[in-house]
């Protein structure tokens, strides 16, 4: 009677897809790192460098510089120390940093800085420049429509906009008009009362 041979088991070759995938992209990585290494230590940038632009910002001329992929609001702040649009969601979502261009609410973390030249640029410095506030700014305090404040610019500027499309808004008409706004502390229904108020008090 014979004895049943043992299968013996073949030995790999050392060589997989998924290995030859892994070393090259360490190889790919290693060489970026080494070419970022290079760049900073020659002092040179990566990418194209800043150019001049001009902003129409609440009726006055601003230069100053800025990379090609600058937004708006990153020009805003940290260029032109015009801080009241804030940057939170940096998506283009919540409309904290919401400003007046050309008439448009727009979100200024979506708007390229070298695309806004030649626009007429309002932020929410604007309602209280000069002597006279605009009505908006009041009904924000009186209706307690603000918390932790970093959705209020936002809103304050879309509710400005929105008064200046329809001064004679209706509750629901207000409640659609500021759905591009979102407030994480749920002061929705002051704000919507803070709009109505202004709508009156404009008429006055």
């Amino acid at each position: 009677m014979s004895t049943p041979k043992t299968p013996t088991t073949k030995k790999a070759s050392g060589f997989s897809r998924r290995g030859f995938l892994q070393s090259t992209s360490a190889a790919g990585a290693g060489v970026a790192l080494l070419e970022q290494d290079a760049l900073a230590q020659s002092g040179k940038a990566m990418g194209p460098g800043e150019v001049p632009v001009t902003l129409n910002i609440n009726g006055k001329e601003m230069k100053t510089s800025v990379e090609p992929r600058w937004t708006l609001l990153d020009t805003m702040r940290n260029k032109l120390d015009l801080t009241g649009a804030k940057r939170v969601c940096d998506r283009g979502t919540c409309g904290a940093c919401t400003v007046i261009t050309n008439g448009r609410v727009v979100y200024s973390c979506t708007m390229l800085a070298v695309d806004a030249q030649g626009k007429k640029i309002e932020t929410i410095e604007s309602l209280t420049a000069g002597s006279k506030t605009h009505p908006i700014v009041p009904a924000f305090v009186e209706h307690d429509a603000q918390q932790c404040g970093y959705c209020t610019p936002g809103f304050v500027m879309a509710s400005k906009g929105f008064l200046d499309r329809n001064p004679s808004p209706t509750y629901e008409q207000v409640k659609a008009g500021l759905g591009g706004n979102l407030c994480r502390c749920g002061t929705y229904v002051g704000i919507r009362q803070a709009v109505l108020t202004a709508a009156k008090n404009l008429k006055a």
